[in-house]
């Protein structure tokens, strides 16, 4: 294709530190998009002028990726006010407009029933719905709110799992939105995996016999449940050891991680759980790569990264049975109920005594396959999205 025959689609930067899992999603998404629909889509990532460099600079390193920085993408409110108050948000639409922008892609983020191009809005899960516990009224208010504006704005929806869309349909029925699943896949970059995975092992003063929870230290992914699990095993004389990883801040719940550490110094189990904290990415696909099995423990889940991640490298795994675990994994992995920490601790006792002696994995031959059916799936909605706005002018 020329360059006239590219769509250009925008992106805003998502946090690493906040959210990983879509900052993830968004680095692998363009990478595929390059190496497999070479010409199709040109991603254009805007970023506040306040957005870490670091995160910035690496998707910027992803071939084909341009990348704008403007203040009007550094705070969502005042943006959002205009969206919902006016039915636009003025300033991202003038910056679309001037990049030349002919699709949009809204992820955690409305820019008004009176966009006058092509949106896709993302909902990576419905937790606000089936935990509503976890959100104060407040944020669980304004998360609905804007999932049904950008409903109302008769925006094409984009779902990671068919898991969401049953849910999408129980939640917010006689919908008539264009709606498309595409399953997001991970295929690490080279540089990511150039590292010698035993000497990060060594950094960190990690076993050469580990579990690894690579989950950010939040309520709904139910470290918990995992700390009770190596009570358990204690108690049997079972000396298990799981690795986490990931950021310790909870929003939600102020004082979350102190409160977990108590709760493993009481039980004595500082050298059976050990958090890590936020650590490289690179650092977190070597302790992927050596772990004897990958566990997942939350209690809700739109299209797990981690799992997805481990499926890349044929890591084993140990998950909670969520719907939507067992339909990325296609039942090949030890599922476990959210509150039965009695099974997972069977699933670990039992994966720690067949595990061998270490490895470190590679990538399996049929990354190239998924990854490639996800850039080819994300192209397909991106066409289907321009097709429904058009019918709609």
């Amino acid at each position: 294709m020329d360059e006239k025959s590219r769509v250009r689609v925008a992106f805003t930067h998502i946090s690493r530190q906040l959210w990983a899992g879509g900052y993830n999603y968004q680095s692998n998404l363009f990478a595929a998009l390059n190496r497999y629909c070479p010409g199709q889509i040109s991603p254009v990532l805007f970023a506040g002028a306040h957005a870490p460099p670091d995160e910035v600079d690496a998707l910027a390193g992803i071939p084909g990726v341009e990348i704008l920085r403007s203040a009007a993408f550094d705070g969502r409110h005042a943006g959002l006010i205009s969206a919902v108050a006016l039915g636009l948000d003025s300033q991202a639409a003038e910056a679309f407009r001037t990049a030349k922008v002919d699709v949009v892609f809204e992820s955690a983020r409305f820019f008004g029933r009176r966009l006058p191009l092509p949106a896709i809005a993302w909902f990576p899960d419905f937790q606000h719905r089936r935990l509503p516990h976890l959100f104060s009224p407040m944020a669980r208010w304004r998360r609905d709110l804007g999932f049904r504006a950008q409903i109302a704005a008769h925006r094409t929806i984009l779902l990671s799992s068919n898991s969401a869309l049953a849910d999408l349909r129980t939640l917010y029925p006689g919908l008539t939105n264009n709606i498309g699943v595409v399953q997001f896949a991970s295929e690490p970059a080279s540089n990511l995996l150039a590292l010698d995975a035993l000497q990060v092992l060594a950094q960190y003063a990690v076993p050469p016999k580990f579990f690894f929870l690579p989950n950010h230290l939040w309520v709904h992914k139910n470290h918990r449940l995992v700390i009770r699990a190596l009570a358990l095993l204690k108690q049997r004389g079972a000396d298990v050891v799981v690795v986490a990883s990931g950021s310790r801040e909870e929003p939600r719940e102020p004082g979350y991680f102190e409160s977990i550490t108590r709760d493993i110094k009481a039980q004595g189990l500082e050298t059976n759980f050990r958090h890590l904290g936020m650590i490289p990415l690179s650092h977190v696909y070597a302790l992927l790569r050596t772990a004897i099995a990958l566990i997942n423990p939350s209690r809700f889940e739109g299209w797990s990264t981690t799992v997805e991640e481990a499926k890349s490298f044929g890591v084993p795994m140990v998950l909670s049975n969520l719907d939507v675990h067992v339909e990325q994994t296609n039942g090949t992995a030890r599922y476990f109920g959210v509150d039965d920490a009695e099974t997972l601790a069977d699933h670990l006792a039992d994966t720690w005594a067949a595990s061998g002696s270490p490895v470190v994995r590679s990538l399996l031959p049929n990354v190239e396959v998924r990854a490639a059916a996800f850039a080819e799936n994300f192209a397909r909605l991106i066409r289907s999205a321009r097709e429904w706005h058009a019918a709609r002018r």
